[in-house]
């Protein structure tokens, strides 16, 4: 029986997970399946000083998934940067060798109003941005703060090894040829070296990949070019760091973070997640979007356990919800029926219900 671990966090994780077991729930007698909960980041924290505990990484080893609801809160915001909530998420990712992330950006019809580009520039926007994901400034060394020549510095390595950029281009160009062909790779080879060394490998690798077009953007021109032409892209692979802050910009071309789920793959385990962060402003109070989660799910079905049926479904029941005027906060719009996190769970597990 395929074990699902379920890391809710912190914030309003647990209130979006809530939804995230609705609509699992739905697929229990055709898709036989149990579920283990455990603490990470703050929560982690709390319960055992630690932001992935030694519990929480031993089930993570032996599970088939794992849902991530999200981490961090300003009360851990003290915290010496080892014992951080965002410790949790890094740790497990490298625990499980989970190298690349997945982030589907998608415009959904009935929210093209509330993206901040005018809808002739969202028509045909569709891509994902596949991000290296343990590797750059977050991981590499040295790091840290020292005192030099009397004056206090602080300094992160970017750093990154033929192998590393070499697997996650194969697979940004493995995702092309069943897209449009066509990988963006995003660098700043004009002023890094380690940057130029990307644009190298990367280069290499597509000469295995002749049928699949690259184009070599500078990050600079990739921000300007999300805004300017999103229509243009079809896989955006990015190094860690950029692909964190251009993977954000792009979401926000469909009209909210909350609205976009991601995928960590490379390991046994893959990891799913929302991309937004943990909200602890509008934590409790029923005002969370759970779309992210929910289609979260909805790739963690597809991706780990081949229900590309069941993702279809879910991603149905989303669009259809959205197309009827059912908003939560961050995507309501005068006219449009304002819900709460649980009512657009129930709306979305209800249009599920009745396509199983």
């Amino acid at each position: 029986m395929p074990k699902i671990l379920m890391l809710a966090g912190d914030g309003i994780g647990p209130e979006i997970m809530e939804e995230a077991k609705k609509i699992l729930s739905l697929f229990k007698d055709t898709f036989d399946f149990s579920f283990v909960e455990k603490p990470i980041g703050g929560a982690g924290i709390d319960k055992h000083g630690d932001p992935f505990p030694s519990e929480t990484a031993n089930e993570a080893l032996t599970a088939d998934a794992i849902l991530l609801g999200a981490v961090g809160g300003p009360q851990w915001d003290s915290f010496p940067m080892a014992q951080r909530p965002e410790k949790g998420l890094l740790a497990i990712r490298k625990e499980l060798g989970l190298f690349a992330n997945l982030r589907p950006v998608k415009i959904w019809p009935a929210l093209a109003g509330f993206s901040p580009l005018r809808p002739e520039k969202l028509e045909n926007v569709s891509f994902t941005v596949v991000r290296e994901l343990t590797g750059d400034v977050y991981f590499g060394q040295p790091r840290g703060i020292e005192i030099r020549g009397g004056t206090r510095v602080g300094f992160n390595t970017m750093i990154y090894s033929e192998d590393e950029i070499r697997r996650i281009a194969k697979i940004a160009f493995d995702m092309a040829r069943k897209s449009q062909k066509i990988v963006h790779s995003i660098d700043k080879a004009n002023v890094l070296e380690t940057m130029r060394f990307w644009r190298e490998i990367v280069s290499d690798v597509h000469k295995d990949y002749p049928d699949v077009h690259l184009e070599h953007f500078y990050v600079d021109n990739t921000a300007m070019q999300l805004i300017r032409q999103p229509s243009a892209f079809d896989v955006m692979l990015t190094p860690n760091m950029f692909g964190d802050i251009l993977s954000d910009e792009a979401a926000v071309l469909s009209g909210s973070l909350g609205m976009l789920p991601s995928a960590s793959i490379g390991g046994k385990q893959a990891l799913y997640e929302p991309i937004h962060g943990s909200a602890p402003d509008i934590a409790g109070q029923g005002l969370a979007n759970p779309i992210g989660m929910i289609l979260s799910v909805a790739m963690m079905l597809e991706i780990s356990f081949g229900r590309q049926d069941y993702a279809k479904i879910i991603d149905k029941a989303v669009g259809d919800c959205l197309a009827e005027g059912l908003r939560t906060g961050d995507i309501w719009s005068e006219g449009m029926q304002k819900v709460s996190t649980a009512a657009m769970g129930d709306a979305v597990a209800g249009k599920v219900a009745a396509a199983i």
